[in-house]
C-alpha cells in the first residue's frame, strides 16, 4: 500500500475507481476513465498497462478468473478486479482528499456562484 502521506498517481486512482464498479478489461477501463473525466484523462496503452502492472505488483488489483461467455468476448482479454487492499487504499485516499479539500476551503473559501 502507498505510504499514508503520499497520494496515488491519477492513473492509478482512476483505474481503481473504475474497478470499484466491477471487473473490467483494459480497454473498458480506458473508455470509462475517459468518459468519467470528460476526456481530460486519456490513458494511452503505455500508461494504462504500465499502471495495471504496478497495481498488480502492489496487490491493489488482481487478474479476475471469471470471464464472460467466450461467444460474447475476445478470449485474449484479461479482466481485472480490485482487491481488499485496493478498496482499503481507496478509502484512505478518499479520506485524504476530503481532508485536503476541507483545508483548502477553510483557507481560501468556496467560490461564489453567479
Amino acid at each position: 500500500m502507498p505510504p499514508p502521506d503520499l497520494s496515488l498517481p491519477p492513473a492509478h486512482f482512476h483505474i481503481l475507481l473504475s474497478l470499484g464498479a466491477g471487473d473490467r478489461h483494459g480497454y473498458a477501463i480506458k473508455r470509462e476513465v475517459a468518459a468519467r473525466t470528460g476526456g481530460a484523462l486519456k490513458l494511452g496503452p503505455g500508461a494504462l498497462y504500465g499502471s495495471i502492472a504496478r497495481l498488480l505488483e502492489l496487490g491493489l488489483i488482481e487478474e479476475a478468473e471469471d470471464r464472460p461467455d467466450p461467444h460474447l468476448d475476445d478470449e485474449r482479454r484479461r479482466y481485472y478486479r480490485i482487491t481488499k487492499l485496493g478498496r482499503k487504499t481507496m478509502q484512505l485516499e478518499a479520506a485524504r482528499m476530503s481532508d485536503l479539500a476541507k483545508l483548502a476551503a477553510d483557507r481560501f473559501g468556496r467560490p461564489k456562484h453567479a
